[in-house]
C-alpha cells in the first residue's frame, strides 16, 4: 500500500512552484506530478475513497498553469498564515468542534515561539524530524484542548 493509499486527505500547495534561481531556471515540479498522482488515484476510485485539494497564493494562477483542472476548486490563501487556516477551514468543514482562524493563529504563535526550545530540547535542526514533529504535535493539540475548554 502506498502512502497515499493509507491517507484519506491529501493537499497539494501549488504557491511554491516557482522559477529557481540557478541556470537554467526551471520551476520545481514535484508538486504538480503529486498532485496528478493524486488525481488519477482519485480518479481510479470509484468509490471515492480518497480526497485532494489544491491550494494556492494566487486567484487564477493554476487555472493558466494546469488548465486541465479548470472547475476544480482552489483554495487561495494569498500566503498569510491566517489565509492559509481560512481555506483549511474552508476545505475540511466539520459540523462539530470547527476551530476559529483566530484560535488557529494562537497555536501557530505559540508553536512558532517554542520551536527554538523544541529544537534544542530534542537536539533537532528540523521541525519535521520525528522526535520535534511529535513534541510538536503534542503541544499543538494541548493547546487546542484548551482553548475548545474557553
Amino acid at each position: 500500500m502506498t502512502r497515499m493509499e493509507s491517507r484519506r486527505y491529501s493537499i497539494h500547495d501549488m504557491s511554491r512552484v516557482q522559477l529557481d534561481r540557478r541556470t537554467p531556471p526551471t520551476p520545481p515540479f514535484n508538486m504538480p506530478f503529486e498532485l496528478g498522482l493524486a488525481v488519477g488515484y482519485h480518479t481510479r476510485r470509484a468509490n471515492n475513497e480518497h480526497t485532494w485539494f489544491v491550494f494556492e497564493t494566487k486567484p487564477w494562477r493554476l487555472q493558466k498553469s494546469v488548465s486541465d483542472l479548470n472547475g476544480t476548486d482552489v483554495y487561495t490563501h494569498g500566503a498569510t498564515p491566517a489565509g492559509v487556516f481560512r481555506e483549511l477551514l474552508s476545505a475540511f468543514l466539520r459540523h462539530h468542534h470547527q476551530p476559529a482562524v483566530r484560535q488557529m493563529t494562537v497555536i501557530f504563535e505559540a508553536l512558532s515561539k517554542n520551536l527554538r526550545p523544541i529544537l534544542r530540547e530534542t537536539g533537532g535542526a528540523s521541525p519535521f524530524e520525528t522526535s520535534v514533529f511529535r513534541r510538536l504535535s503534542v503541544y499543538a493539540s494541548a493547546l487546542a484542548d484548551e482553548l475548545v475548554k474557553r
